[in-house]
């Protein structure tokens, strides 16, 4: 039995993100927090900033890096 991120399409997804969306450049299973370095799973992905262009595991990681980036 393979888990999310083990087989085909399991690696870090390339993704372009949007107002209220995102589009997968190259598929894979999650992208990385810009902040922790955590994975995200692509199904579980909520928080990005589309002028960075970088995806946030939570509220308080895209908090952090709006302060950093100010």
């Amino acid at each position: 039995m393979m888990n999310r991120f083990e087989g085909p399409g399991s690696g870090e997804a390339k993704i372009r993100y949007l107002d209220a969306d995102f589009q997968v450049l190259s598929p894979g299973a999650f992208v990385r927090c810009a902040v922790t370095g955590t994975p995200i799973p692509i199904d579980e992905l909520k928080y990005w900033s589309v002028a960075r262009q970088e995806a946030y595991v939570d509220a308080a990681a895209s908090l952090k890096r709006e302060l950093e980036c100010r």
